[in-house]
C-alpha cells in the first residue's frame, strides 16, 4: 500500500503540493484539489470533486461526485485576484453543488456557514454569504452578493435574484423567484415571490413557544395587512412590541435593508394559513 492510500487519498486524485489535507481525510477516486485549498480534519471527497482557488472547507464536511468548489466567479467584473471560498463544517455538499470564490469589488470570500445541505445541482455565487443549518432543495440558484441567515429552507428549484437578503429561519417554496428582501421566519412563495404568512411549521422545530409565535404574527398581520403607510406601521410596531425579541428582530432586519422588501400578496392570508412546502 503506498503513502497516499494509508492518508485515505486514492491514487487516482491529483493533489497539489501546496494544498493542506487534514488529519483522517478522505480524498477518494479522481479528485482534483488545487495548490491554495485546505481541507480540514475528517472531510470526505467521495470521488470526482474538483476544488480549486483559495478554498477551505470544514472539518467533516463531505463532498459527493462532480461538486465543483472554489472555482472563478461567474462576473464579468473579477480581474483574477486571490478571493476565497469558506465552507463550514460538517455541510453535507451533493452532486453537482457548484460555489464560485468571491469578487475584487465586494466582499472578496464566499462563505457558507456550518450544517449546510446542499442537495444536488445548487449553485452558491460569488460573494454570498450563507448562514449555518441552511437547506438547499435541488437546483437552488443564489445569485452573486446575496446574504442568506441561519436555518433558511429552500424548496426544489428556488432561484434568489443577486444581493438579495433572506432572515434567519425563513423558508421558500419550491418553484419561487425571490426578487427582494425576506423578512426573519418568513415564507414566500410564487412565480415572483410574494410573502404568504410566517414559518410556522419552522419556528416549532426550533423550538419557539405558543407565544412567541402569536406575538410576531400580531406583528406581522398589523405590519404588512393593516392599513395606512408601510413606514408609521414599522414605526407603531417598534413602539409597541420593543419587548419582544422575535420582532425586535422583524424590525432591525427591515430597517437595515436599502434594496426592495418583500411584501404580503394582495390575496394572502393573516398568516396563521401557509401553503404545504412540499
Amino acid at each position: 500500500m503506498n503513502k497516499t492510500a494509508k492518508l485515505g487519498i486514492d491514487p487516482t486524485a491529483r493533489i497539489d503540493r501546496g494544498a493542506e489535507i487534514g488529519r483522517e481525510a478522505s480524498i477518494g477516486p479522481y479528485c482534483v484539489v488545487g495548490a491554495n485549498v485546505v481541507i480540514d480534519d475528517g472531510c470526505q471527497l467521495i470521488s470526482h470533486v474538483h476544488v480549486s482557488g483559495h478554498t477551505r472547507i470544514g472539518a467533516r464536511t463531505v463532498v459527493y461526485p462532480f461538486a465543483s468548489l472554489g472555482t472563478p466567479p461567474q462576473s464579468v467584473k473579477y480581474r483574477g485576484g486571490a478571493t476565497r471560498l469558506t465552507i463550514g463544517s460538517d455541510c453535507d455538499i451533493r452532486e453537482h453543488v457548484t460555489m464560485n470564490i468571491g469578487t475584487e469589488d465586494d466582499r472578496g470570500v464566499t462563505e457558507v456557514g456550518d450544517k449546510c445541505f446542499l442537495m444536488v445541482g445548487a449553485h452558491v455565487a460569488h460573494d454570498c454569504k450563507v448562514g449555518s443549518n441552511v437547506t438547499f432543495a435541488n437546483n437552488v440558484l443564489l445569485g452573486g452578493h446575496c446574504t442568506i441567515g441561519d436555518n433558511v429552507n429552500f424548496g426544489g428549484g428556488v432561484a434568489v435574484r443577486q444581493f438579495v437578503r433572506i432572515g434567519e429561519g425563513a423558508m421558500i417554496v419550491g418553484l419561487s423567484g425571490v426578487r427582494a428582501d425576506i423578512i426573519p421566519w418568513g415564507m414566500a412563495w410564487g412565480p415572483l415571490a410574494d410573502l404568504v404568512g410566517l414559518n410556522v411549521v419552522g419556528m416549532r422545530r426550533r423550538g419557539f413557544s405558543k407565544t412567541d409565535i402569536h406575538g410576531l404574527r400580531a406583528a406581522y398581520q398589523e405590519l404588512f395587512l393593516g392599513p395606512g403607510i408601510f413606514r408609521k406601521r414599522l414605526e407603531k410596531i417598534a413602539e409597541t412590541h420593543g419587548n419582544d425579541p422575535l420582532v425586535t428582530e422583524m424590525i432591525s432586519f427591515i430597517r437595515d435593508g436599502n434594496r426592495p422588501l418583500t411584501m404580503a400578496a394582495a390575496s394572502a392570508a393573516s398568516g396563521e394559513t401557509t401553503p404545504d412546502p412540499s
